[in-house]
This record gives C-alpha cells, structure tokens and sequence, in this order.
C-alpha cells in the first residue's frame, strides 16, 4: 500500500527489532544515494524575510508535489521526517545558511503549514493581517493596515481549498455541501470565517476570514491608534462601570466587536455576564463568563435554535448583563425587555451608519418581533432602555474611529430625544491620502453623570469643554 506524499517518491518498509515493534511504512527519496556536499565558502546568515520567501515558495512546491489526500492518513511522526527530508533537500539544494536549530524550526513551520490550514497559515499568524479573502483557489487577497494587496498564496486546486474549508467549519460542528453551500463559523483563536460554495459561488469557494488579536486590543491601546481620545475613553469607562446600557453601532468592518472586547474590560469581575453569538468571538477576560452561540438547521431543516430563542433562556440563568454580539433581527424586542427589567448595562453591536440610523433600525426589528405595538411604545421601550450610543466608521484610509459618542435623554412627543456628547470632525486629507481631523467636545455634559455621582463616578467638568483640544 503507497502512504507516500509525493507521487515521486516509493513506499519504504523499514525493518525493526521485535522488542520496539512494527515501524509505520514513511515515504523516502526514491533511491537516494548519500551524497556529501562539497565543501562550500561560509555563507552569511539568511535574513528572516529571505526565509520567509523561501517558505512560500516550498510550499507552492509541496502543494504541487505532496499527495495531499493523503495526510490525514499518516502519523504525525511520520510525517515530520519525511518534511524534514524535504525541507533538508530543499535547504542544500538553495544554499541557505542554516544551523541545526535554524533547520529544525524551519521544518516546524513549514509542518505546521501543512497540517494546519494550509497556505494560509502564514497570513493568520502574520499579526499585520487584519483580513484574508479566498476568492477561488488561486486568488488569495489580505488586509494590511487597512488596505486590500494580493498575495503569492494559493491551493493546489478546488479540492484542495474544499478540505481546507471543511477542516475549518468541523472544528465547530458546522457543515457546507451543496444543500448548505453557505456558513459561518470561527476558528480555535476567534478568527471569524464565512464561507460560499458551488452551485452558488460561480467561480469556486469564496471564504473570508476576519482575524481578532490574540490579545483583545485595551481601550488605551485604541487611544494610542488614534481611534478615540483620552477623554472620551474615561467617559466610556464610568459609563461601563455605573452600569449604563449602551450600543455599539457602525457599517462593516468599522471595528464594533473589538469596542465592545474593550468595553467589557471594565465590567466588575463579581458579576455574572452571559453572552449570545452567531459565531463566538467575543474575548471577554472576567472569571463569570456564560457563553452562548446559535446553531444552524439540521439537513432535514429542524433543529434551529436562533439568538431570540438563546436570549429568553439567558434570561432564566441569573445574568447581571448580557451582552449580544450582534443584533439584526427579531432579538432587539427581547435585548431592550431585558435593559428595562434589571439587566441594566447590557450591550450589543448593530449596523448603522449614524445613532439616528441606529435607532430607527432598532425600531424596525422591534416591529418584526411585535407588529401590535405602536411607534410610541416601540420608541417609549428603546428611550427608556439604551442610555448610550458609540458610532464607529471606517474611514477612507482604513482606519476605524469613534465619530460621535451620543446620549438618549429620552422622548418629547413622538421623538426620541438625543444629545451628542463628543464629535469626530473631518478637516481634509493630505498628500498621502489620510483623512485629516480632530475630535471635539459638544459641551454639553451627559445627564446620567448625575446617577453616576452617587457612586462615586465623575469626570471633571473641562473634559467636556469645547475650547479644549481633546
């Protein structure tokens, strides 16, 4: 039987002593002689990108030449000397300046390519790579600061990039096939993953990755990105702690799931948080932490269970807040029951272009859910539960700010009554294309700072004066 990874290379048998038993068949250089080198002048120290392009272009030679069905077949073991042979081969064959511990890891990651996700291990563990998108097999593009660049990755053809797809959605108990062709999913660090397949990606699998830090970014660490300034950052964190519902609202992309990773970091580690996602990608640090996350319908279509259906139950398990990751339908009328019946700084995500924006789309999913209810009470309900509204943007340049932090003072009439509290304003953009401006304060002072006074929460008052740069 041939268990060997390259269609070049013959099955070797391997005979062993009876006390150490039998030895697992390895693939082996067909009839490959030992050949001493002859002596060659000192090299100087490959540098890492040099090394880094070198592993690029062995693993384009390894999806050409390994038989890749084959090594889920094989024993981990075996597997890695016969990727040190190759990756020895490969280094004597390009003179690359290697020691023995050099060689080792090397060959480490050249296998951890090989058994991990393939050619696009590299980008998940480059941090600099924000965003991976698949478009066929042979088109592989990633985000760097913002800014979409095509890269040398790509798979040996369709099948190739098919099992790497379902190596990603197995992990999480998701399937894609043709009676399912689309998915979301999340790999082990949190990276989330959507996929489209045939018949309904004309071109072959189209598969993006949204990459989260390892370690959830701090709001200071957004304060030195330039995402929002010091000011605002203290207002959030009183915010957080007195327990003031808020939602986090922006376009795609814009950075909302990170603001809210940050704004749970100043959640008191005594309470209890449940959690509800379509795929789980919150990063919460606190000791309580409930995590619930939604599953798709079986083959036959039964078996569904939505973020309406997991939000009743949270209710149920003693939470002292929820946080939604993100609310796009039916589950606003539920989330805005449960900031108005104790569960007071509970937070979600949703996508709009501006507060006002937000909150009329929170209306809309509120009358998906309650067609009876009248626009006065739908509005009564979202007054009286949200307190804060957080608007994200991405802008032209591709960096994500906070563009205007706003408070909901409640109704006047019909209206829901809000305030802006601190502003970002554009001025321009410079010669390399930047956008230009600065972040302003209102002057107006919120009005749940009074309820926040009384435990021991307070902002000076020049925090909120306009003549002060921020």
């Amino acid at each position: 039987m041939n268990v060997g990874l390259s269609d070049r290379w013959r099955t070797v048998k391997a005979e062993a002593p009876a006390a150490q038993g039998p030895v697992p068949d390895v693939a082996a250089p067909a009839a490959a002689p030992k050949v001493t080198p002859k002596p060659a002048p000192p090299l100087e120290p490959a540098p890492r990108a040099s090394l880094t392009d070198a592993k690029v272009k062995l693993h384009s030679q390894i999806i050409d030449e390994f038989n890749l069905a084959l090594i889920d077949k094989i024993s981990p073991e075996d597997l890695a000397r016969q990727v040190g042979r190759f990756v020895a081969e490969y280094v004597l064959k390009e003179r690359l300046a290697l020691n023995q511990r050099e060689l080792e890891a090397f060959s480490a990651e050249v296998l951890d390519e090989m058994i991990g996700l393939g050619p696009i291990e590299p980008l998940l563990k480059d941090p600099s790579v924000t965003d991976i998108l698949i478009n066929g097999h042979r088109s592989v593009f990633a985000e760097r600061g913002g800014q979409l660049e095509p890269t040398l990755v790509h798979f040996k053809d369709e099948a190739h990039l098919l099992r790497i797809v379902n190596k990603m959605v197995a992990a999480v108990g998701r399937r894609i096939d043709e009676s399912s062709p689309m998915v979301d999913a999340r790999l082990p660090d949190g990276s989330r993953v959507n996929v489209a397949i045939r018949p309904i990606a004309v071109d072959g699998p189209l598969v993006s990755i949204r990459k989260f830090s390892k370690r959830p970014i701090s709001m200071d660490r957004l304060v030195e990105l330039g995402a929002l300034r010091a000011p605002m950052a203290d207002l959030l964190k009183i915010a957080v702690r007195g327990r003031i519902s808020l939602i986090v609202s922006g376009g795609t992309g814009s950075g909302k799931t990170t603001m809210l990773n940050a704004l749970s970091s100043y959640i008191s580690p005594r309470e209890r948080l449940i959690t509800i996602e379509d795929a789980a990608e919150l990063q919460l640090q606190q000791p309580h932490v409930a995590r619930l996350e939604t599953r798709p319908p079986s083959v036959e279509g039964r078996g569904e269970i939505r973020q309406r259906e997991l939000l009743k139950n949270a209710l149920r398990m003693r939470p002292d807040r929820i946080i939604l990751g993100e609310c796009r339908g039916e589950e606003a009328f539920d989330m805005l029951q449960a900031m108005n019946t104790g569960h007071e700084g509970s937070m979600t995500t949703i996508h709009a272009n501006t507060p006002r924006d937000a909150i009329a789309r929170v209306e809309q999913m509120i009358g998906m859910a309650a067609a009876n209810m009248s626009v006065t009470s739908i509005r009564s309900q979202i007054a009286s539960g949200v307190q804060l509204l957080l608007q994200l943007q991405r802008l032209s340049d591709g960096r994500r700010r906070v563009t205007s932090i706003a408070e909901i003072t409640g109704m006047e009439g019909d209206v829901i009554q809000m305030q802006e509290i601190y502003r970002f304003v554009r001025e321009g953009i410079d010669e390399r294309h930047q956008v230009l401006g600065s972040y302003r304060a209102t002057g107006v002072r919120p009005k749940f700072l009074q309820e926040l006074k009384a435990q021991g929460l307070d902002m000076p008052a020049q925090a909120f004066d306009p003549s002060v740069a921020l």
